[in-house]
């Protein structure tokens, strides 16, 4: 669902020239149109929240996939402002609006928890209810809808502590396919932004072996050994200069898994681009992840 502009807003060019003139009488006007597009914005949020996550509840996947599609197209509505980004972390101290809760109560929740353990319900009245599995599209489409909450509302970082998200999205970049590990990584540096508590999961995880793993795997698809190479990049960025802090230590363990000579490209070039506009700092981190992923190819 995407935010629509008010109708009332949409003043003529004529009407816009000769309210210049008449600003200090239509104070009042301008008031109560501020105040109606604020209650229509949060009705719009609410009601697009409410929708998404009812879909996002259910039992099937195909239901659960087109809420979390809903919700994805909303999270991008809600970055173009930052009215409505201060919207959407309000209602995300509302328990029932709050969307990292039922990402991994449904779409990421644990295969081992969806299995049938006996029959008994055979001979009960009690209907068994089952749930339909997590589709690959599913998992990597509420990986997605985790990166934008944790980005846009940072106490989303907090929420996804509490249900174990560094153990949750290590298990699928370990055992899921090429489409869920991409979208994985991308929302583990969205999760570990500024968050102690998930940083220092991710270390008991021993998350760096695990992606230096795949980055030095040639047998493995490109693309997700260049999406491991961005992702060290951005993680040794973060960190670095912050003495004491979780992972801390993480250029020690980089050069012991990777070796001397690609430790050292990645810590030189996760120092680029912090003055460059974010489409040359994409274009700057295609180019360094490339150079780390030869320089492991030499060898």
């Amino acid at each position: 669902m995407y935010l629509k502009k008010a109708f009332w807003n949409e003043v003529p060019k004529s009407e816009t020239q000769s309210s210049d003139k008449l600003s200090e009488t239509t104070s009042p006007v301008t008031d109560l149109v501020s105040s109606l597009d604020d209650q229509r914005l949060y009705r719009e949020v609410t009601l697009a929240l409410r929708t998404g996550l009812r879909d996002a509840r259910s039992d099937f996947s195909f239901l659960r996939l087109h809420g979390l599609r809903n919700i994805l197209k909303f999270l991008r509505s809600v970055a173009a402002s930052d009215s409505t980004i201060n919207l959407f972390c309000h209602t995300q101290t509302i328990p029932d609006l709050q969307v990292v809760p039922v990402l991994f109560q449904y779409s990421l929740q644990e295969c081992e928890d969806q299995i049938v353990s006996n029959l008994d319900h055979i001979f009960s009245v009690e209907p068994l209810k089952i749930k339909s599995p997590s589709t690959d599209a599913e998992v990597s489409l509420a990986l997605r809808v985790l990166e934008g909450c944790c980005l846009l509302h940072k106490e989303s970082t907090v929420l996804a502590h509490q249900f174990k998200a560094i153990q949750v999205l290590m298990n699928i970049l370990a055992t899921r396919g090429v489409l869920e590990q991409g979208a994985c990584l991308d929302a583990l540096i969205s999760i570990m932004l500024d968050s102690s508590v998930n940083q220092m999961d991710f270390e008991e995880c021993n998350g760096i072996e695990e992606v230096a793993l795949i980055i030095g795997d040639k047998q493995i698809d490109e693309n997700l050994r260049l999406k491991c190479g961005e992702f060290l990049l951005l993680l040794i960025g973060h960190v670095n200069g912050r003495e004491g802090a979780p992972m801390a230590g993480i250029h020690d363990d980089v050069r012991r898994l990777l070796g001397e000579k690609s430790a050292s490209l990645i810590w030189a070039a996760s120092q680029f681009g912090s003055t460059l506009d974010p489409d040359q700092r994409l274009t700057a981190l295609h180019i360094q992840a490339r150079r780390v992923l030869e320089s492991l190819d030499l060898y």
